[in-house]
């Protein structure tokens, strides 16, 4: 079973997080952030991930914190729920149209942190949430987790739809690169013989 717990403390944020990577879009999430459970939700049901988190932080200050160490967070358990990769398809890509939004999301779980984050979001905040703070998820997301990501918003007006659909695309493209090749899943998908 991939699965992981990951729990981490600071003096801005406490953050207890499980993951199942081969469960079923089950979902509990409280983080304080009203749109950032809504965006975890959602990315555990596109995903097919199971996600118990529960998170709070400095939110008198803003979201900052919260967000960027949620996104340390889970990436440190996919890490974790992953171990050496073996027999992941490594690579995913997702067009995902949200109304008029549409956002294309590819990942490659290759051991090396990068982010390309190509979005013109047309507001600064939804509700109470910075939209900013998007990028600062996958940063910190793209960083724990080791992986590759581009993310190219193509229309959008709506800053929900557009974030709404970056974060349902980003669960497609890696539900993609999670899954096991059955036909090579005692493979390491590198020339190297290793990911990490």
């Amino acid at each position: 079973m991939r699965k992981a717990l990951i729990e981490r403390k600071t003096g801005e944020t406490q953050i207890h997080l499980s993951l199942n990577l081969d469960g079923t879009g089950k979902y509990e999430i409280e983080t304080g952030c009203g749109f950032l459970n809504h965006m975890l939700e959602l990315f555990a049901r596109h995903g097919r991930f199971d996600i118990d988190c529960r998170a709070q932080g400095d939110t008198e200050v803003d979201y900052h914190h919260l967000v960027e160490d949620t996104g340390i967070v889970l990436g440190r358990a996919f890490a974790s729920a992953l171990g050496d990769m073996r027999g992941i398809c490594r690579y995913g890509n997702f067009l995902l149209p949200m109304d008029e939004a549409l956002v294309q999301v590819a990942i490659d779980v290759s051991g090396r942190p990068y982010l390309n984050y190509n979005m013109d979001i047309p507001a600064h905040k939804v509700g109470d949430f910075d939209c900013d703070l998007a990028e600062e998820f996958l940063l910190a997301f793209s960083r724990s987790i080791g992986a590759t990501i581009h993310v190219i918003q193509m229309t959008g007006k709506n800053a929900h739809h557009i974030i709404e659909a970056l974060f349902k695309g980003l669960a497609r493209a890696l539900k993609q690169a999670v899954a096991i090749d059955e036909q090579y899943a005692g493979d390491i998908p590198s020339t190297k013989g290793t990911i990490l």
